[in-house]
């Protein structure tokens, strides 16, 4: 394997977690626990870092004027980065929404039982 089908395997694996754990923390956070919501979250935001890390690397080769070769691959853990970026930003919107209703759900039990 060269160097690099290794920088695509390396940014492919950490982005693929990075969205894997985005996905967890939708899981937990529709259970109410946000801490732990909060804690896969960040821990992805640094799968996803280290995998735009590895990326940078191959725009800093080619910008340094070492020819950098299209490869599907590469093409692949790119799309596989973008994907995982958008998971993660989802997530991030939807575990705000779950708080919200979660706030209102206690709001609405509570104008219900006033109204008795």
């Amino acid at each position: 394997m060269d160097g690099m089908e290794l920088i695509a395997f390396n940014i492919i694996s950490n982005v693929g977690m990075a969205k894997s754990l985005a996905v967890e923390a939708l899981r937990v956070a529709r259970e109410g626990n946000y801490d732990e919501a909060e804690r896969k979250m960040a821990e992805a935001s640094e799968c996803l870092v280290n995998g735009h890390h590895a990326h940078a690397s191959l725009i800093q080769k080619e910008a340094a004027g070492e020819k950098v070769e299209f490869s599907l691959i590469i093409m692949h853990a790119e799309d596989q980065m973008m994907a995982a970026e958008t998971t993660k930003l989802l997530v991030e919107e939807m575990i705000e929404m779950f708080k919200q209703l979660k706030g209102t759900e206690g709001n609405t039990e509570k104008q219900a039982a006033d109204s008795l």
